[in-house]
């Protein structure tokens, strides 16, 4: 039997909203700060099975959500191919410089080995969690391609043309990130994942007439080697209009939308598509009423459409856990 968030997607049931929450497993948790105080090196937290399922279960254990989001991090994939990755306190992350011979020729069992206590948490999580959906996630192609070239946040003076400058490195790369992406998401789907949810969390860096060889078509390329092994909700953020263009090039199984997308354009435009979230992570620091306000409506937009009610980004750090506790109320009472 479907869980209630698989069936949104696979089904389009429309009579229940299924409810999660990016970054659900994170720092505006107070028992999440406890465990991270006492576990400096964040890659390393990541790969500790033990922690990384209680983290994940930490928000299952607090509300009523139809789903766990594994706690791991995108950046996993630049550390499974032997790019050095560190996350420093008030700046991010930062990579270090990395071989393409050595990228381009791990082998996959390398691959797999390197992560394997991610792919131990999920059936972790899933031995306990038997009737709610576990979600699995990567970050998209270009995403990645972003991080392990410019070696940190790209939030900052990006230069499009600057990071890619050498093509035939750039193509190299971005080609073997989409075979070791399909590689993570199968893995990932084997442990016993649901859902797998692609974050391309930097697509709207990406000049409009350069979306189609650096988000659409890579992604295109991911779900057609996954095929239906699960579904997959595609989480292209920044790119405006144009998740027009990537519901009827990419086709994904769910589109997630970020708080910048107006909601009536994007019903029509996902033709059929199941989708989900919208929400401004910021509505979730202001007052219950003008929180009330913004949640129903998009229960009432959504109300006779395939949705999925989540925010149009991460929960932020500064959020109070009680707000996280009215909003699903709220969701709950209305379906």
């Amino acid at each position: 039997m479907l869980d209630k968030l698989s069936s949104c997607i696979l089904n389009k049931e429309k009579s229940y909203t299924p409810i999660w929450f990016m970054r659900q497993a994170g720092r505006y948790l107070p028992e999440f700060r406890e465990i991270r105080k006492e576990n400096k090196n964040f890659i390393k937290l990541c790969l500790d099975t033990e922690l990384a399922t209680k983290i994940t279960l930490q928000p299952l254990d607090r509300f009523d959500l139809d789903a766990a989001i594994i706690f791991s991090d995108i950046l996993m994939i630049p550390h499974g191919l032997g790019q050095e990755v560190e996350f420093i306190k008030g700046e991010g992350p930062k990579l270090k410089k990395f071989d393409l011979e050595n990228v381009l020729n791990i082998k996959p069992n390398d691959f797999i080995n390197n992560l394997k206590p991610v792919y131990k948490s999920i059936s972790e999580v899933k031995n306990k969690l038997k009737d709610k959906c576990v979600i699995g996630f990567v970050g998209a192609p270009w995403t990645l391609l972003v991080y392990m070239l410019y070696k940190k946040s790209p939030k900052k003076n990006f230069d499009f043309n600057e990071t890619i400058k050498d093509k035939s490195f750039t193509n190299q790369l971005l080609n073997k990130l989409i075979e070791i992406i399909t590689l993570h998401i199968d893995e990932q789907i084997k442990a016993g994942a649901n859902v797998i949810q692609i974050f391309d969390s930097w697509a709207g860096l990406l000049p409009p007439e350069k979306l189609n060889n650096f988000c659409f078509e890579p992604t295109l390329k991911i779900l057609s080697k996954v095929g239906k092994k699960a579904p997959i909700i595609c989480f292209p953020k920044g790119i405006g209009k144009n998740y027009s263009q990537f519901c009827s090039i990419v086709k994904p199984s769910c589109i997630s939308i970020d708080y910048e997308i107006d909601i009536d354009w994007i019903k029509k435009e996902a033709r059929g598509i199941p989708i989900q979230g919208g929400l401004d992570p910021k509505i979730l620091l202001t007052n219950k009423s003008k929180i009330k306000e913004e949640v129903e409506k998009y229960l009432n937009l959504f109300s006779d459409y395939p949705y999925i009610f989540n925010l149009g980004h991460g929960v932020l750090p500064e959020t109070n856990p009680e707000t996280i506790e009215f909003i699903i109320k709220l969701v709950r009472e209305r379906k």
